[in-house]
């Protein structure tokens, strides 16, 4: 669907996912270095189309920012390996390696870059640049980090990630800082635990895919053309599950992940950054809100008394997996406790 049976992007699909992996088994810093570079080469020629300047811009854009981050994460980590010894040039050091991380997955305050890009991009460019590319940067960092810097950071995502998609009508830039900031999530998920960040990556993930797909199917890049498109009340309802589970609103599955979190917090006397995720999180359902408000209420001429024809529902698939975002928090409460 998204190649076309381009034997060349297929290829550099392939190149990126193996670059991942090389990353995070490796056992040496310059060969976490040596995966993130082939990660970068071979995600630039899947972003950039010569016939689109958007997606050009967004390809050198890109380049710029995560070469910057690479120069950066290569010159530390060799002045560590020199200056190992003296504890003072060790916390800068652990600093700015945390920096080059942060500045590779588009987190703040290093995020300037990541909503013009993802602008730039195709939804499916963007589902992966809002998924696959956070996985590396997020276990590098979880090897070696600064407390401090992560806490500033988490709550700097979060707080940038809220405010941010507020006045935004580009669905992509919505999009852009909803990822900024489940960010700040999952960069507290990783700092208690890994499986807590993988759980709460699959769970992003699958979210993210579902409205990258259905975006990509509806050809919608702005909030007006969701309520101008005579869509299902099926598909509608589809829109609403998603979206309220991105934002984390019970019972939807979306909210698991945050509800675990959110309780390790609190059990370690994080009060105030608790507080501040939960007011952060009711901004963000209040702008998913706006776009279903607009795609349910806008434009919409309906007989009150309607039949749905499910064997001409392009969008079943999607409708089954809300479904299953509904079931699957009652079947991981059940399996946790």
């Amino acid at each position: 669907m998204f190649f076309y049976l381009n034997s060349n992007k297929m290829f550099f699909m392939f190149i990126l996912f193996i670059s991942t992996l090389i990353s995070i088994s490796s056992n040496s810093w310059f060969g976490c270095w040596i995966g993130l570079e082939i990660n970068l080469m071979s995600f630039i020629p899947l972003i950039s189309k010569s016939n689109n300047l958007l997606a050009s811009e967004a390809a050198l854009k890109y380049f710029l920012t995560q070469s910057i981050a690479s120069i950066n994460f290569l010159f530390y980590i060799i002045m560590k390996m020199i200056l190992f010894k003296n504890f003072e040039i060790n916390n800068i050091i652990t600093l700015m390696i945390n920096s080059s991380m942060l500045m590779k997955m588009g987190a703040a305050p290093f995020h300037f870059w990541f909503p013009n890009i993802v602008e730039g991009l195709s939804w499916f460019n963007n589902f992966i640049l809002m998924t696959w590319q956070k996985i590396t940067p997020m276990i590098l960092l979880s090897y070696y980090f600064n407390k401090n810097l992560l806490i500033f950071s988490i709550l700097l995502n979060i707080i940038i990630g809220a405010i941010g998609g507020l006045n935004q009508t580009s669905l992509r830039k919505m999009m852009a800082f909803s990822s900024i900031n489940n960010l700040g999530w999952m960069i507290s998920s990783i700092m208690i635990s890994e499986n807590l960040w993988f759980f709460y990556l699959c769970m992003y993930s699958f979210l993210i895919s579902t409205m990258c797909f259905f975006f990509y199917v509806m050809n919608s890049y702005f909030i007006n053309q969701l309520f101008i498109l005579n869509m299902k009340p099926l598909i509608k309802i589809n829109l609403l599950i998603n979206f309220m589970s991105l934002g984390g609103l019970p019972p939807f599955i979306g909210f698991f992940p945050k509800w675990i979190i959110i309780n390790f917090l609190m059990m370690n006397n994080f009060y105030l950054m608790t507080f501040t995720f939960i007011m952060m999180s009711l901004i963000m359902l209040f702008f998913y809100i706006r776009i279903i408000y607009s795609s349910f209420m806008m434009n919409y001429f309906k007989m009150k008394w309607f039949k749905i024809n499910l064997k001409n529902n392009l969008f079943f698939m999607m409708n089954l997996f809300s479904m299953f975002s509904i079931s699957g928090i009652i079947l991981s409460t059940m399996f946790f406790f």
